[in-house]
């Protein structure tokens, strides 16, 4: 089935297809951004009804690898995050780089007339990501239930604090009491002080990845095994709670609560956060016997190798402080320059840790362009992370930052959907978008 014949399928009264539809490389939404470039999810069309961190970032990883994403904003403020700073100008820097690459409408859902358009733009989709509390959009009559029954093609990722089973699944989900929830938080900071909050918006940031990674996942079931679309249930708290793999064994087997202790945890020596010479601030980490006899050689201690009380990580960790001690006498003494060359040199692992000022100034950041840079109708360039993976024949692009709500009404209600010029006026001033 064409674009056209969605157009023709779906409209108010005409008869829902099951068909699977196919608008890989027709006319419509995505040919602007992805005209004359092969992204490896050209073709692929989705919804995204999500707001904040968490649902956008998925959705932004499909965009930036070429499916056709459009954003669906209730009408009025649109997305949340619209309004969370960081500002400069009064703009969300935030949203530029989570929604870029998507195609920008609304739509009052809770409407009836904006709900059967919702369903008519999922008629013709192959993915839905909603981050909805549980439940809400079984209320609209929009749940995947709902929709499959029109397209059973269809795939829906489902992202929300708690998941949409369990006792705490009506609970509001937010990251940052999500990443507490799920048992980081306890880790974070000094024993004699309370637990630190994780200063990104980790779990969102997780969460979207997994979502991300389930619709890669459901979708090639549906086309390469199945035949029809699933349903993924993606939570913030899961996200996190998952990183944490050692604790689960830790207390399972052993019944050992690890505590917070400053730094890093006591799987191996040295690991941590030491000071050079010229008072930076770097990372190193010995996991292996082999890294450290490395160092040992490096810093003028062969002896260490030999040792029995340094010989092997299990007796280094037993002797942590001392270990440390020595490590960081030897880089006290030395720039950060200076101890980055001889231990680059022989292969052991030092990292600068490095302020966003001397992320834009490094060199290895700019020759990776791992920062690019993209218009704002109102803020002229602004710079977000670049593309993350790299793929040889079927590269990323970023064409477009976030854009204003609205943007793409005429481009989908009219030329996807079919409807005309006075149908949409009437909508706009009815509310329903």
């Amino acid at each position: 089935m064409s674009v056209d014949g969605i157009r023709r399928d779906t409209r108010p009264g005409g008869p829902a297809s099951s068909e699977a539809p196919d608008h890989t490389g027709a006319p419509g939404a995505a040919d602007d951004l992805w005209a004359g470039h092969a992204g490896p999810l050209r073709g692929v069309r989705v919804i995204d009804v999500t707001s904040m961190i968490a649902g956008p970032f998925a959705t932004n990883l499909l965009a930036d690898f070429g499916a056709e994403v459009i954003k669906v904003e209730q009408p009025g403020g649109g997305d949340a995050c619209r309004g969370i700073g960081p500002f400069a100008s009064g703009e969300s820097l935030k949203f530029p780089s989570l929604n870029r690459n998507k195609k920008a409408v609304t739509l009052d859902l809770g409407a009836p007339r904006g709900a059967a358009l919702f369903r008519r733009l999922c008629a013709g989709a192959d993915l839905l990501v909603e981050n909805y509390r549980p439940g809400v959009m079984e209320r609209w009559g929009l749940g995947p239930d709902d929709l499959r029954r029109d397209n059973p093609r269809l795939v829906v990722v489902r992202i929300s604090g708690y998941g949409q089973t369990g006792p705490y699944r009506d609970k509001a989900g937010f990251g940052t009491p999500a990443t507490a929830f799920a048992g980081l938080t306890y880790l974070l900071g000094y024993p004699d002080r309370p637990p630190l909050s994780v200063p990104i918006s980790l779990a969102d940031l997780l969460a979207g990845l997994y979502g991300a990674l389930a619709a890669l996942m459901t979708l090639y079931w549906r086309d390469a095994r199945g035949g029809k679309g699933q349903v993924a249930d993606v939570s913030l708290y899961e996200s996190v709670f998952g990183l944490l793999e050692s604790l689960v064994a830790e207390y399972g087997v052993a019944g050992h609560v690890r505590e917070r202790r400053g730094d890093l945890g006591g799987g191996a020596s040295p690991a941590g956060t030491y000071e050079t010479g010229d008072g930076r601030h770097v990372v190193l980490v010995c996991s292996t016997d082999r890294t450290f006899n490395r160092l040992a050689e490096a810093i003028g201690r062969p002896d260490m190798i030999t040792d029995p009380r340094y010989s092997t990580n299990a007796r280094r960790v037993k002797r942590r402080e001392e270990v440390d001690a020595i490590v960081g006498a030897w880089l006290r003494q030395r720039t950060l320059a200076e101890s980055q060359r001889l231990l680059d040199a022989v292969g052991c692992p030092l990292s600068p840790v490095n302020s966003i000022a001397d992320i834009f100034a490094d060199a290895h950041y700019r020759a990776r362009e791992d920062i690019v840079e993209v218009d704002h109708p109102r803020l002229g360039r602004v710079p977000m992370p670049g593309l993350v993976p790299r793929l040889s024949e079927t590269p990323g692009r970023i064409v477009h930052g976030g854009p204003d709500p609205a943007t793409h009404n005429d481009a989908v209600l009219g030329g996807l959907l079919g409807l005309g010029a006075e149908e949409i006026e009437a909508l706009r001033r009815d509310g329903v978008v």
